[in-house]
């Protein structure tokens, strides 16, 4: 039965619900599909890097507590030292987004993968900014760069298209991509101010300690390249999405949009032009009957105008666990391929 040594860099939110998983689905993991595994690296910003390759207790990761084993003094110093001394077969990548450079979770996926290990991220700004690199690399070590919960969660919106739908054309997508500022137009229609809104995403475990990158179409913008990158084969950068957020909404004007029957979502949009895709984000009042108008709370959706036909998912109120899930969804298409 084979065994894998995880390495996890970033235990907030995602990283945690990652571990959660792993720990309730351990069992049925060697049951189902005869893999063991054992965490033998953490780093965070708190702790450091910290590393054993006969296993470090996951429990104790999940909760805090120290994991410095007992006769273990030295600490790796760097990526590449913990990387070697957690042995790691896989890397999970949960750090948080730099919109302008990726960095450095695409130093961590390049570092993993230069040195044997499946790299499966969280975190989109490595798609935006080193994608075919990585991919590359991916191939060149005949390993797997994987990333499909940074867009909706653990839809298997990535995975998709080379095997389930092969030889189709995507000719545009139209899609509601942020929970946050879903989660937070859904709080001021009942009434909350613009700032009770956010905290109520925070605390639910969405939105993000600066929720910056989600309210001024940050996070929804990085989410448009990355799709038309990976899926649509066009190498869009950042600058040529038009982008606006929420933010300069008012909160009456939301109010009362909702009370004339229809609804404020923050729409991303993406179409083929010639050889080119033309991006946007933005704020948009869209009609009752329009089914992004019905998406509630942490919900989202996109709708794929293929060449043969469309085809739309919708994600019913994820929480965390939801991107947790995608992690380890790629953690099994990694090892099993």
């Amino acid at each position: 039965m084979p065994s894998y040594n995880l390495a996890i860099v970033g235990m907030g939110n995602v990283g945690r619900a990652l571990l959660r998983l792993l720990i309730s689905k351990e069992t049925d993991l060697r049951r189902r599909y005869d893999i063991r595994w054992r965490l033998t690296g953490v780093a965070t910003r708190r702790t450091g890097w910290i590393a054993d390759p006969d296993g470090l207790n996951p429990l104790a990761a999940l909760h805090g507590h120290s994991l410095i084993q007992h006769g273990n003094t030295t600490q790796p110093r760097n990526l590449r030292e913990w990387l070697e001394r957690a042995r790691a077969d896989v890397l999970f990548e949960a750090t948080s987004l730099n919109v302008k450079t990726g960095q450095p979770a695409t130093e961590h996926l390049r570092m993993a993968l230069e040195l044997g290990a499946h790299a499966i991220t969280a975190n989109k700004g490595p798609i935006v900014h080193a994608y075919h690199e990585l991919t590359a690399l991916a191939k060149e070590k005949n390993r797997q760069f994987l990333f499909e919960s940074t867009v909706m969660d653990g839809v298997p919106v990535f995975s998709m298209f080379p095997f389930g739908l092969p030889a189709t054309d995507i000719r545009g997508f139209t899609g509601v991509l942020n929970s946050t500022t879903n989660v937070v137009l859904t709080e001021i229609e009942k009434g909350r101010s613009m700032d009770e809104a956010v905290k109520r995403a925070q605390a639910m475990g969405i939105a993000e300690t600066d929720p910056t990158a989600d309210l001024d179409g940050w996070d929804s913008a990085v989410k448009i390249v990355a799709l038309a990158i990976v899926l649509m084969g066009v190498n869009v950068r950042l600058d040529q999405v038009q982008r606006t957020g929420i933010r300069e909404l008012s909160e009456e004007k939301i109010r009362s949009v909702r009370a004339a029957g229809m609804r404020y979502k923050l729409v991303c949009r993406a179409e083929r032009r010639g050889d080119g895709v033309d991006c946007s984000v933005q704020p948009e009042i869209l009609l009752a009957s329009d089914p992004l108008a019905n998406l509630e709370g942490s919900s989202s959706a996109i709708r794929f105008d293929l060449d043969v036909f469309g085809l739309s998912f919708i994600e019913h109120n994820p929480g965390v666990e939801a991107t947790g899930y995608g992690l380890l969804a790629d953690f099994l298409r990694a090892v099993r391929q």
